[in-house]
């Protein structure tokens, strides 16, 4: 039989583990983006994950292997049949927009006779060409010359894409050892928390799902109404890069953008750069409505937060940690919320159930069921509990 540690060496042993973690995290700091979108892709995968092993009743690996790979499939056989052609009509537009400049600023070399008045645009002729020389001469080559640089971070993608699949595979088994973890007696009140949390970011995934809906709808409409030729893959296009904050939806404007300088409108008799110009406009207020008032609100919705909370949060978070931030620091911060209630409650000596969160349990659909006597069921309450409140 071997001797039990004593409370002081325990609790040096804590301190030394607890130092050598965030020495780790200081260490590896510049990896942990790459593993926080390598773990919100899998989150995002899972359900699919889940839906397939209750349909098919196939073994978890095999369901993983099944949606990691057609996913990834789908996610890298889409770009590399669409990126050439993107490019393509990225630099067509680019050069078109050379000889635009070229043509406006030639047309204000010469003096403008207005009746018996003679206009001169000379300074504004050199401004112009100022802007090209800056500015537009060098954007076809850079184009291609981002395309280069991105490739710096392909040893980065593999490490996400390895990532995205151990999380998936090992999940349940991560999971069931994280529960496990504290003594039997709290491990009731640690299931709760963990299913109180895991509800607001099911919910968030949801709040998603009905955002890029919305998007979808709304775009589609926009483009169709405007002329746009494929409004409907546009829409679709601009739905799904909705779940990327700013950058997916500015790519989603110059793809729709590019089609309306190169096609211009089905049905308006006007020229592709005023079609352009139309589906730039549009596409600016669109998105500000989206981004200002039913972002906000959605997300506000789906988490129970206030919308004016979440917008003010989202901003917050665009500005200090960029397009991650901005993605996931609505679950995180109503994660916090739920964390910082248990905490309070349990520090108070209260029960740690939430009483009229609006947020009730969910078990994970696919896994296994949960002990009855692990549940601890919302508004019930013990009569010792009910003294202490």
């Amino acid at each position: 039989m071997y001797p039990k540690w004593q409370t002081p060496f325990r609790y040096i042993v804590f301190v030394v583990v607890l130092a050598g973690l965030i020495a780790l995290f200081y260490l590896l700091r510049e990896a942990i983006q790459p593993f926080v979108i390598a773990a919100f892709t899998a989150y995002l995968i899972n359900p699919i994950v889940k839906w397939l092993r209750l349909k098919s009743r196939l073994s978890h690996g095999w369901a993983v292997n099944l949606v990691y790979f057609g996913t990834l499939l789908l996610f890298l056989g889409i770009p590399a049949l669409v990126t050439p052609i993107v490019f393509k009509e990225s630099r067509m537009i680019a050069e078109d927009l050379l000889n635009l400049v070229t043509q406006i600023n030639q047309y204000l070399a010469r003096p403008i006779t207005v009746g018996p008045y003679i206009l001169y645009f000379t300074e504004l002729s050199g401004w112009l060409s100022d802007i090209q020389t800056l500015f537009l001469n060098p954007l076809p080559n850079e184009l291609f010359h981002m395309v280069e640089t991105t490739s710096i971070g392909v040893l980065w993608t593999l490490v996400i894409l390895v990532s995205i699949h151990l999380l998936l595979s090992y999940w349940p088994r991560i999971k069931d050892y994280l529960l496990n973890l504290p003594p039997d007696p709290y491990k009731p009140e640690i299931l709760n928390l963990y299913l109180k949390i895991q509800s607001i970011w099911m919910a968030y995934l949801r709040g998603q799902i009905v955002l890029m809906a919305i998007v979808t709808v709304v775009f589609t409409l926009a483009w169709f109404i405007i002329g746009i030729p494929g409004a409907l893959a546009l829409g679709l296009v601009a739905g799904f890069l909705t779940l990327i904050p700013d950058v997916g939806p500015f790519i989603a404007a110059v793809l729709a953008i590019g089609v309306a300088l190169l096609e211009g409108s089905s049905w308006i008799p006007l020229d592709s750069l005023w079609i352009g110009f139309i589906t730039l406009m549009t596409y600016l207020v669109l998105i500000n409505i989206k981004n200002f008032f039913i972002r906000p609100v959605v997300m506000g919705k789906s988490v129970n937060m206030n919308e004016g909370l979440v917008f003010v949060a989202i901003i917050t978070a665009t500005i200090l940690w960029g397009i991650l931030g901005a993605l996931l620091i609505v679950p995180v911060l109503a994660s916090f919320v739920i964390l910082w209630e248990y905490i309070r409650r349990r520090v108070s000596g209260l029960s740690p159930v939430w009483i009229n969160s609006g947020m009730p349990f969910v078990n994970e659909p696919g896994d296994e069921a949960i002990p009855e006597q692990f549940i601890v069921e919302e508004g019930v309450l013990s009569a010792d509990e009910h003294e202490k409140e």
